[in-house]
């Protein structure tokens, strides 16, 4: 398990969520790059960023961690729709 350097939940930005949304939904890097139109490096930064955020060691973990974190399904397509970490 790799060690989570916060206190209290991790703060997700909507476009981690994106990402964590097109990753339980199969997408590659390159894919999720495609579809947000950001670079294949830029996709690969922000799941790095979620697997340390969420505590994760592998990429495919990130979708459950999201859940398992926020009780949100990260397939749910109201993911990112005027929802916030801020204490709901």
């Amino acid at each position: 398990m790799v060690e989570v350097l916060h206190e209290g939940p991790p703060v997700i930005t909507d476009r981690q969520r994106q990402v964590i949304e097109l990753i339980a939904d199969g997408c590659s890097n390159e894919e999720v790059a495609r579809r947000l139109g950001i670079s294949p490096r830029t996709a690969k930064a922000h799941s790095d960023v979620l697997r340390q955020k969420l505590g994760c060691t592998r990429r495919r973990q990130i979708p459950s961690a999201y859940r398992s974190l926020t009780g949100r399904d990260p397939l749910s397509k109201s993911l990112g729709a005027g929802s916030s970490d801020s204490g709901d």
